[in-house]
């Protein structure tokens, strides 16, 4: 039985080196390298130290977890092989899910087919949960179409009218995930791409809510981009007073802000769909100040979830990853860490590794008797989206990515606006 090399060192892997063998089997396909690597590595840290603090714990059900983990180099057509291989060949157990709704979206095709739960932890775009699979959950507060009413209510709730924008600049590279913000944002259809049929009409759209008019749209291609000053000029020449940067990729979001900064554009506030990672941060230094972004975890959220059966804070986690790795999570390692609270709540609340009983387990789950993670606590939908759960609003300010909205669920920091140029 071989397990990746990155093991070495960890819990699991001493377990492995004394000829221990793993009862249940856990695979999980991401991209460690290609796009989406950094991302793909942090969801690869975030299971792997659920699983070895599970192992710590005497395992689930009594039985150790071996967490196997494939590189899909982000490829499509590489993730459902290495899911087809976890089922057919190494006889896993249960999956995780992989990074980025253009991964997901064939991936879910393979799991409903093969009657696996389907544990989400990064594929927002609404048709994944559109095609009728049973036994998918996505442990986010929404599809990616919905991102856009959390900036269009902190914009009204935190802004006297006198303060708030009034145009927009949207700027979006051509990605699942972008695209699937845009739509909320703009008011666009979602198309469901087997037969062409509308899935949701997002009309007026959330800034059109806000009462806030687009001056300007582009679209990038999704891979070899990199006329990104001639991007920021265009914005710079709209003179939006709001401009949305929808990225594939937190890198991406970076080439943006140097563009931005390097033509001097002024506006008065800034939105990205991608740059809760300390990777932005490090690419942009002072020119990240009060840019926002929305996000699904902050460290400073005090949710209060259980692992192994006993209750584990956010704030165990953040201090388990820093030991583990030497720096402080993000939301790409937080969100895979719940997935793996999920499925561990699930084996034991069905009582075995059955995958449709604990499917019947989770879709049983209500707002008063949830799944309790660091992210919070989740109950879902009949098509496997969060109930009752709206995006965290963040915003970077000094270097530190500030929590700042909704201002009714915990402490959050003063907004900063409005943006004073880059």
């Amino acid at each position: 039985m071989k397990l990746q090399t990155l093991l070495a060192g960890t819990a699991m892997g001493a377990m492995v080196a004394t000829g221990a063998m793993a009862e249940i089997k856990i695979g999980a396909s991401l991209p460690l390298t290609g796009a989406f690597s950094i991302a793909g590595e942090k969801h690869n840290q975030g299971y792997q130290l659920c699983v070895d603090l599970i192992n710590e714990r005497g395992g689930i059900l009594g039985e150790q977890v071996e967490l196997i983990v494939s590189d899909n180099r982000s490829d499509p057509a590489t993730a459902i092989n290495q899911y087809e291989r976890f089922i057919n060949v190494d006889g896993v157990d249960a999956v995780f899910g992989t990074f980025s709704s253009r991964l997901t979206f064939p991936v879910a095709n393979i799991l409903a087919r093969n009657g696996f739960v389907h544990p989400v932890p990064a594929g927002g775009a609404l048709r994944i949960y559109t095609q009728g699979h049973e036994n998918i959950f996505y442990f986010q507060p929404n599809a990616a179409e919905y991102v856009g009413s959390s900036v269009r209510d902190m914009i009204n709730d935190l802004l006297a009218e006198e303060d708030r924008p009034k145009t927009a600049a949207v700027v979006v590279a051509d990605d699942f995930f972008a695209n699937a913000v845009e739509a909320g944002l703009l008011g666009l259809q979602v198309m469901d791409p087997a037969d062409g049929s509308v899935v949701q009409d997002m009309a007026p759209g959330y800034l059109s809510e806000a009462g806030i008019e687009v001056v300007y749209t582009e679209k990038w291609p999704e891979e070899g981009f990199n006329d990104w000053l001639n991007l920021a000029n265009s914005i710079k020449r709209s003179e939006a007073e709001l401009i949305i940067a929808l990225t594939a990729s937190a890198e991406e979001a970076v080439q943006i802000t140097r563009a931005l900064q390097t033509v001097r554009a002024e506006p008065k506030m800034v939105y990205y769909s991608q740059g809760t990672q300390a990777e932005f941060y490090e690419g942009t230094g002072d020119a990240s100040e009060a840019i926002l972004m929305h996000t699904s975890w902050h460290p400073a959220a005090p949710y209060m979830g259980v692992l192994a059966g006993e209750e584990f804070s956010n704030q165990d986690f953040a201090d388990a990853f820093q030991a583990a790795y030497n720096a402080a999570p993000d939301e790409d390692s937080a969100i895979p860490f719940a997935v793996c609270q999920g499925i561990e709540q699930a084996i034991i609340g069905a009582g075995s590794t059955d995958n449709a009983a604990m499917g019947d387990w989770l879709s049983a789950r209500t707002a008063d008797d949830p799944v309790r993670t660091i992210l919070g606590r989740f109950n879902w939908s009949d098509v496997g989206l969060p109930e009752g759960k709206p995006f965290l609003m963040a915003q970077w300010n000094g270097g530190e990515l500030q929590f700042v909205y909704p201002t009714d669920e915990f402490e959050t920091s003063p907004l900063n606006h409005p943006k004073n140029g880059f």
